[in-house]
């Protein structure tokens, strides 16, 4: 453990300060610590069992407030890869990873450790994080190209073209 030496203002003695915190010591560590400190108490004058347990409780509540959190990361990963994958044919503008601004077809999306890229139509990789609009697909029209849509196109059965 190392140690910041300050001088004191009556005797010039090193006040000594440990660099890491409790919050840093593993669940082993903190058993091993208790493991030891069980091993070397007093047995005329043992120690508070009671507190020992608590201490216990909370080390276990704390391993399972970090495995949820670590679900819930997991979980929200998971989400934004399926949010970026629905803008798959869609166009978005936004900033690559180069720092140009670029708008484009989304082709696909790439899973990085970074979160969902979006990889465009000109070869652009836009982090999803970076995308500032969305721009919807228009409906896709029934297959007419000529603008006539049909309503006077009716046969009635002779060769004339529908006018007789």
């Amino acid at each position: 453990m190392s140690a910041i030496g300050t001088p004191s203002l009556l005797g010039g003695e090193t006040v000594r300060t440990p660099t890491r915190g409790f919050s840093e010591i593993s669940s082993e560590e903190f058993m091993s610590m208790i493991l030891s400190e069980l091993t070397n108490q007093d047995p005329l004058e043992p120690n508070d069992t009671e507190n020992l347990l608590n201490q216990i409780s909370t080390i276990r509540s704390i391993e399972s407030d970090e495995a949820m959190l670590g679900s819930l990361d997991s979980m929200l990963d998971s989400s934004e890869f399926a949010s970026a994958a629905n803008l798959i044919g869609t166009l978005v503008s936004g900033v690559t990873e180069d720092g140009r601004r670029v708008a484009d077809v989304v082709l696909s999306v790439s899973r990085t450790l970074d979160g969902p890229v979006l990889n465009l139509f000109d070869g652009s990789r836009v982090p999803f994080e970076s995308v500032d609009e969305v721009v919807a697909p228009l409906p896709l029209d029934d297959g007419g190209t000529d603008g006539d849509d049909g309503s006077n196109d009716q046969d009635d059965g002779d060769d004339n073209g529908g006018n007789g």
